[in-house]
């Protein structure tokens, strides 16, 4: 029998020890809860791919694996890009407006600030500030924003690379397209690299991330991986098995390409019931007034561009199956879209790049689609392609800067939905940034930075209704002239050269998508009050008109 001081002393002890028990059980699961793993982010860029074509859009071409990251994700109506590639590149990997992240103008190199020609120093790439963060870091195709060694992706934050270092190269070789550039240049880790024989671009950079991806995945690490296909890029190259699919779909033409492309968008739910197709540009010739060979080849060439997304959303299903069978598609974000708006360069017939384009490849319709043959579809299908906006690549107007885009992945709530709201290529940075729990700093190696200029995406893919952008959100850019500043729905443009503030146009884009009223007359208060904001974004981001050497700015 214990004794009165022992009673009292278990006593005393059994709390003890239920505490310490408890606190040793709580440690315990603590150990047994790891924090939750940052996502890996798989962002997928096309090259000159056109709003109206993937299938999920309402367009016509075949693409099963894009359609199906639309039904678990959502597609985005409004989203903004640059109108051409590198500037879209540079605002992209910065998150900031173009002139502040060095592309104030497409390959013009200047010491000019805003018109490096390549990355600034006033942003941090987003592999760079992810790689510090741990996060592996990849990409495979086309870089575009410089091509000496301190601009490699490799000195960029991007750990494993193979770049095409231009802004287009052949699909099948390392024969050059621009006569500065015989050769096409491609890097590996920064280093001179080969392009391997009877490799096709699309299928080749494919394998490249595949094998990125393998070499690290048992470290636990997550990764960025930079898709930059150069696919439907001109010239138009693909095996005949996949354009063989199209033989004989565009017999019909452009003209009714385009208008059965309005419709099927409006069936689609991507564009208002109301919307119409805006007047052709001028250099479009009518369908009806080409000869029967004309057209013959016109169809051959929609073909090819066709086969060539096909192929695209191929290799695509090919990366989201390695990522299911290595189990790591749960826990990947994965952003597509495409660069700018359909391109309408045909530069086969280009006084500046023509006489070597034409000294190397062939135009023959029996050539078409082989390595040896340079095809475009210009601008009589890039305007089907835009449908039914304003123009294609090059301009401000929205045919030129309404891109594609989805986003599918973990924590992507509203299933199968379409987003309408404004939002630009600058928001995703901050979105990548949020996911990975990363705060953007105001300095980065000694020097101070600029604030994001985009805001994340995470509340709309949540489900959250609320605007990304207020009304009050201005989102300007100016590229050799053509410029534009959106406010709300507001949009001063220009197209006119050279650039004048006079030739700016007012539309009202709820309304107005494709661009056609213009309303300075009439709202003369709102005209004056985006000027105003016009001169104030101007001076923020550096706007001056450095003087471009003869066929910059159209690659």
């Amino acid at each position: 029998m214990l004794s009165k001081n022992e009673f009292h002393m278990n006593n005393q002890v059994r709390p003890i020890i239920l505490i310490a028990f408890l606190g040793i059980l709580l440690f315990s699961c603590q150990k047994e809860i790891p924090a939750p793993k940052p996502p890996n982010i798989l962002l997928i860029m096309a090259d000159d791919l056109a709003y109206a074509d993937l299938g999920s859009f309402g367009g016509d071409i075949s693409t099963p694996n894009l359609d199906q990251l639309a039904k678990e994700g959502i597609r985005f109506s409004r989203f903004h890009t640059a109108p051409f590639c590198a500037v879209s590149r540079a605002m992209l990997l910065s998150g900031n407006f173009n002139h502040v992240a060095g592309m104030g103008s497409q390959d013009l190199v200047t010491g000019v600030p805003g018109y490096e020609g390549q990355l600034s120093d006033r942003i941090i790439p987003i592999p760079e500030l992810l790689r510090s963060a741990g996060y592996h870091t990849y990409m495979a195709g086309k870089w575009h924003l410089g091509d000496n060694p301190a601009a490699n992706p490799a000195n960029k934050g991007f750990e494993k690379s193979f770049a095409t270092m231009e802004g287009g190269a052949n699909h099948y070789s390392e024969r050059g397209i621009f006569r500065d550039v015989p050769v096409s240049i491609y890097t590996e880790n920064g280093k001179e690299a080969n392009w391997p024989a009877g490799a096709y671009s699309t299928d080749f950079y494919t394998d490249k991330l595949i094998s990125y991806i393998n070499a690290d995945r048992e470290d636990g690490q997550p990764f960025f991986v930079f898709a930059a296909y150069t696919s439907p890029h001109w010239p138009l190259q693909v095996d005949s098995s996949y354009w063989k699919k199209y033989e004989g779909r565009y017999n019909e033409g452009y003209d009714v390409l385009r208008e059965k492309r309005l419709e099927s968008l409006k069936k689609a739910g991507m564009i208002h019931p109301s919307s119409q197709t805006p007047p052709l540009h001028p250099r479009v010739k009518p369908w009806d007034s080409l000869s029967h060979e004309e057209q013959k080849k016109e169809a051959r060439k929609m073909e090819l561009y066709a086969g060539m997304v096909d192929n695209l959303d191929f290799n695509i299903g090919r990366l989201i199956s390695h990522l299911k069978e290595t189990s790591q598609y749960e826990n990947t974000i994965i952003v597509f879209l495409s660069d700018n708006g359909a391109a309408a360069e045909d530069f086969y017939y280009s006084d500046y790049f023509g006489p070597f384009i034409r000294e190397n490849y062939s135009d023959a319709f029996e050539d078409m689609g082989k390595e040896n043959s340079f095809i475009s579809y210009g601008a009589q299908w890039a305007e089907a392609g835009a449908s039914p906006f304003k123009y294609f690549k090059g301009y401000t107007t929205e045919g030129g800067m309404n891109a594609p885009m989805i986003i599918s992945g973990p924590g992507v709530s509203p299933q199968n939905q379409i987003n309408h709201q404004f939002l630009s290529i600058m928001d995703l940075a901050p979105t990548f940034y949020e996911l990975a729990g990363i705060t953007y700093p105001k300095s980065w190696r000694g020097k101070e930075i600029a604030a994001l200029a985009g805001s994340s995406l995470l509340p709309a893919l949540k489900g959250d209704p609320t605007p990304i952008h207020d009304s009050s959100y201005v989102f300007g850019l100016e590229h050799r002239g053509d410029a534009m500043l959106r406010k709300g729905n507001w949009k001063l443009l220009n197209t006119e050269k050279p650039f004048e503030l006079k030739n700016f146009e007012l539309y009202h884009l709820e309304n107005d998508l494709s661009e056609q009223q213009d309303l300075k007359e009439v709202n003369p208060e709102k005209y004056q009050e985006l000027l105003l904001e016009w001169e104030k974004f101007s001076k923020q981001v550096g706007i001056v008109t450095p003087t471009p050497k003869q066929g910059d700015g159209l690659k």
